[in-house]
């Protein structure tokens, strides 16, 4: 819910402002500014990031030195005329965005800041924003009139009220001609449609993933790289389509994560696909744990039973026995391995309804008392049958 201040106008008149306070940690792609207390020098020209709704943001130049900080409303130029949004980063963090960047715009086609948002401006900004979603809704069903093949995610007024952007997703190329003349006499403003994936729709959503926690897309992640099954077979992660595909249908961001660390830590390791074989059994790969560099191995090709843990260095060596036409008596030596395999557990006994009982404790032996029989007629009987 949005709070309100009540400010008095020039005029005298009592007006209703949203309160414009900055929550930090509440706003998508928040950044933490970790370089605050470095000053900028004297004189300086500024740059600063803006954000807008949801995952938009840009770089502006603070044209007129004005003294802004993070979560600042500010006036920004646009084309055309003017949008509203919010400070999100200052000073050298900004520079060091830049440094990151692939091509560094140069600053004179940088966009100005003109000044900190009036209470006018904050009005006509919030009326906009109210406007968003029941445009969302009409313009859905004015696609779907149309017959076209895609979905409008969501809708982005400019701060000015001229100017309103519709993100859409498509798989196969849309042609929105005739859909931008509708859209323009329906809402009498300047159109701009933007095609998005399905990851950005993603992020500017927003939820909750399988891990409990926010989605990475919506709170930190700018660069939505490729993500494919291979990351999955490096990591040794189960090729589960429901376990592997995040909210937006495709292979969960945080696969590569991580995916370097275990092409580092499996450049030494020998191939998986040769079997292993002793004087008694031919062994089979089946699974493995990277970082403990071991390799799980069982007697049947396509079977987990009877799993027996060997040591990278343990299974270089009985293949290099294997190629010289020899085979080890055991698979593993128990003197060079201090692995500890777990004993097998039997499910049947984990059926018993005994098995939450303390047994710890000696229980005394419970007496069934005898209840006495009572008749209708309020006279006590023992016989039941007399």
């Amino acid at each position: 819910m949005i709070e309100h201040d009540e400010m008095q106008a020039g005029s005298g008149e009592e007006i209703r402002l949203p309160d414009i306070k900055y929550r930090r940690g509440l706003n998508k792609l928040d950044a933490w500014n970790w370089l605050g207390d470095i000053k900028n020098p004297a004189g300086q020209e500024e740059i600063l990031e803006v954000r807008f709704k949801n995952t938009r943001k840009g770089l502006y130049r603070n044209v007129n030195n004005l003294r802004l900080e993070a979560g600042d409303i500010v006036a920004v130029e646009a084309s055309p005329g003017h949008d509203i949004g919010r400070i999100s980063m200052t000073g050298p963090l900004v520079r060091q965005l830049l440094g990151r960047l692939r091509t560094v715009p140069p600053l004179e086609e940088l966009r100005k800041i003109y000044r900190k948002a009036k209470p006018a401006d904050i009005l006509k900004w919030e009326e906009a924003r109210s406007f968003e979603e029941p445009t969302m809704l009409r313009s859905r069903q004015i696609a779907e009139d149309l017959k076209l093949n895609m979905k409008i995610g969501d809708v982005e007024y400019q701060g000015d009220k001229t100017k309103a952007i519709f993100y859409y997703i498509a798989d196969e190329r849309v042609d929105f001609r005739q859909l931008i003349k509708v859209l323009a006499e329906e809402f009498r403003v300047r159109i701009e449609m933007r095609q998005i994936g399905a990851r950005q729709e993603a992020g500017r959503i927003g939820g909750i993933g399988s891990c409990g926690r926010e989605l990475c897309c919506a709170t930190h992640i700018t660069n939505f790289v490729s993500v494919t099954t291979s990351h999955a077979r490096v990591q040794d992660i189960s090729l589960n389509p429901q376990k592997l595909a995040g909210q937006c249908g495709k292979l969960k961001c945080c696969m590569s994560y991580e995916v370097d660390c275990y092409i580092d830590a499996q450049r030494g390791f020998p191939a998986k696909e040769i079997p292993l074989e002793t004087t008694d059994a031919r062994y089979f790969f089946q699974k493995m744990e990277v970082h403990k560099g071991i390799y799980w191995y069982s007697q049947y090709p396509h079977s987990n039973l009877n799993l027996t843990p060997v040591p990278v260095g343990r299974v270089k060596e009985i293949r290099e026995m294997n190629r010289q036409g020899k085979k080890p008596a055991r698979l593993v030596e128990n003197d060079n391995t201090g692995l500890q395999v777990a004993q097998p557990v039997s499910v049947t006994n984990n059926d018993s309804i005994t098995r939450f009982d303390n047994t710890s404790q000696a229980q005394k032996p419970r007496h069934r008392s005898k209840k006495k029989f009572r008749r209708p007629d309020g006279n006590r009987n023992r016989n039941r049958n007399s």
